[in-house]
């Protein structure tokens, strides 16, 4: 009779404590086999009236209607580069909202569309298919996750002065100084200063060279003026009069022609308008500094910033003064 009940005691054990072991088996075996974090959620702000974007193809003309934080994917992704600390790209995103919504509230330049996909007319962008066929294999994955958070963990956050969205210019690389506006366009903003951005040098925009024969050069700047002359045998045919704060060329002369440090810039193709140079042989070799007009945020000095410990908020407070995230 004992023998039974002892029999009977241990099969009642054995079924209520089976459910308990399979349980605590099948959870580790879960934890195991998913071994990878999952995306961070965020949540998604309203836009109200400007949830869609509307963006001009300018290869195309065709004009696309994008929901706003995902057209900023396909910003941030053609801006800056995936591999940069992830405070610098969210700083971007950021930034690159605040633009969006700067020239849609005071007026798009384009007729039927909001923006263009053009770094030379508004921000660069780009679609998901051709930024993921242009990376490496083994980083789009994790690349196009950071693209995502970037955007994501800041949604609807953008960069005010005085209540009302900044023009957030942004550049790649500032040279050790960013410029004012006034002496690109002629316009100045109050939250728009000069800032000195250490480490840059470390980036490949930084330093530059181009090269041009005297016929080359001749050649460039008759297509601007028709009645441009130059002398190459006297010792001032080509001097810089004068320097912004900043230290980029503010006029200059050529020949018989005065022109701007931003226009030479632009007849030379270099990178930016804080250049030297010399007249070799028969060669004129414009050294460069920095890339990009100079204005606003710089993309390489943010990512300093992020390494240095810095996040998103601290490097837009450092680019842009005065100003509030909201």
């Amino acid at each position: 009779m004992k023998k039974i009940i002892v029999y009977v005691l241990f099969i009642v054990i054995l079924i209520f404590t089976m459910p308990i072991v399979f349980t605590d088996n099948f959870g580790k075996t879960e934890e195991v086999a998913n071994p990878e974090v999952e995306e961070t959620q965020y949540e998604k702000a309203n836009y109200g009236d400007l949830s869609t974007i509307k963006l001009l193809h300018h290869e195309t003309g065709e004009v696309e209607e994008v929901e706003f934080d995902s057209y900023l994917y396909g910003v941030v992704s053609a801006e800056m580069p995936a591999s940069y600390e992830l405070e610098a790209l969210r700083a971007q995103a950021v930034v690159a909202r605040t633009y969006t919504i700067y020239k849609i509230v005071n007026g798009s330049k384009h007729e039927n569309a909001d923006i263009c996909d053009s770094s030379l007319c508004c921000q660069a962008w780009i679609s998901k298919e051709n930024r993921l066929a242009r990376w490496e294999e083994g980083t789009k994955e994790e690349y196009w996750r950071k693209i995502v958070d970037s955007v994501d963990s800041t949604s609807g956050r953008y960069v005010t002065y005085n209540g009302q969205p900044i023009n957030s210019f942004f550049h790649s690389n500032s040279g050790g100084q960013t410029e004012l506006p006034v002496n690109v366009w002629g316009g100045s903003f109050p939250y728009l200063q000069i800032v000195a951005t250490s480490g840059e040098e470390s980036y490949n925009g930084y330093s530059s060279e181009v090269v041009v024969s005297k016929d080359e050069l001749i050649q460039k700047m008759l297509e601007k003026y028709s009645n441009f002359e130059i002398h190459f045998d006297e010792v001032n045919c080509i001097q810089i009069l004068d320097l912004t704060e900043s230290g980029r060329v503010k006029t200059m002369k050529i020949g018989n022609v005065s022109l701007s440090g931003v226009e030479a810039r632009s007849i030379f193709g270099l990178k930016s308008a804080k250049f030297a140079f010399e007249i070799v042989d028969n060669q004129v070799k414009f050294t460069v500094t920095g890339y990009g007009h100079g204005v606003g945020l710089s993309q390489n000095g943010s990512d300093v910033l992020a390494k240095q410990g810095k996040n998103y908020e601290e490097i837009i407070h450092y680019y842009y003064k005065d100003v509030e995230i909201k």
